[in-house]
C-alpha cells in the first residue's frame, strides 16, 4: 500500500539527486527504482520522499539518496562487476547497488538490521545480493577482490584490510573522519596500493562500529 500511496516519490529522489550533480544514467535511473518506503522503517514513511537522512534502529542512520547516489556513482560499477558495502543499514544503498553491478556482498554490523535489510531485499526482488551480520572491518576475503568497496560509516582511515580486498583499478569510497566532520574520499587501486583520486563531499555519519578483532559474520 505505501508504494502505490509514494508512487512518484523515487523518481523525485532521481531528481533530487541529479540537481545534486549526479550525472551517471544507469545510477539515476536505478534510484528512480527502488521505493524508498520498503527500506525504513514504518514510523519514517510519511516523509521518506525527502531528500534527507532517515534513522534507523540504534541510533543508525540512512544517508539522504542524493548522497548516496553521488558515492555509488564514485564507485563507477560495471554490470559485471562485485561490490562490497560496509553498513547495510536496511538495504536500501543495497538495492541500489545491485542494480547497477553482478554481485554485492554487505555486512552490518547489527544483526537486526541484517535480518531486515535481507527481508527488505527480498520484498523488492533482489537477489544478487548476501547481507550478513559482523564487523566490517574485516571485509569479506572469500569473495575478494571486489571491484567496489563502499563504507557507509566514518572510520579514521580506511581499514587495511579492506584495501587489500580490493582489486587492481578498482575503487573504494568512504567517509574519512569523524562522526562530526567526515569527507568521502575516494581511492583506487593501483600496483597494489591504495591511493587518493578525489575527494567529494564533506558530511556527516555515524561512526564505524567493530575494528577490535571480534568475530565477523557471526550471526545471520
Amino acid at each position: 500500500m505505501r508504494r502505490a500511496r509514494q508512487a512518484n516519490g523515487p523518481r523525485r529522489l532521481r531528481d533530487a539527486a541529479a540537481e545534486q550533480g549526479v550525472a551517471d544514467r544507469r545510477v539515476l535511473d536505478a534510484l528512480a527504482g527502488i521505493p524508498r518506503e520498503l527500506f525504513v522503517p514504518e514510523s519514517e514513511a510519511a516523509d521518506v520522499y525527502q531528500d534527507r537522512p532517515v534513522s534507523l534502529p540504534h541510533n543508525q542512520t540512512t544517508s539522504q539518496p542524493s548522497l548516496i547516489a553521488a558515492m555509488v556513482e564514485a564507485l563507477e560499477l560495471d554490470s559485471d562487476d562485485v561490490a562490497l558495502e560496509i553498513g547495510a543499514g536496511y538495504g536500501f544503498q543495497t538495492a541500489l547497488l545491485a542494480a547497477l553491478c553482478r554481485y554485492v556482498w554487505a555486512i552490518e554490523w547489527w544483526s537486526d538490521l541484517a535480518h531486515t535489510a535481507r527481508a527488505n531485499l527480498a520484498a523488492h526482488g533482489v537477489s544478487n545480493a548476501e547481507v550478513a551480520a559482523g564487523d566490517g572491518h574485516a571485509g569479506w576475503p572469500e569473495h575478494a577482490p571486489f571491484h567496489g568497496i563502499i563504507i557507509s560509516a566514518a572510520t579514521p582511515q580506511v581499514p587495511p584490510g579492506l584495501a587489500q580486498q580490493l582489486a587492481e583499478g578498482g575503487r573504494l569510497v568512504a567517509p574519512v573522519g569523524s562522526r562530526s566532520s567526515a569527507l568521502v574520499t575516494v581511492y583506487d587501486q593501483q600496483q597494489g596500493r591504495l591511493r587518493v583520486r578525489h575527494e567529494l563531499v564533506p558530511a556527516r555519519f555515524v561512526e564505524m562500529a567493530g575494528g577490535d578483532g571480534g568475530e565477523r559474520r557471526t550471526r545471520r
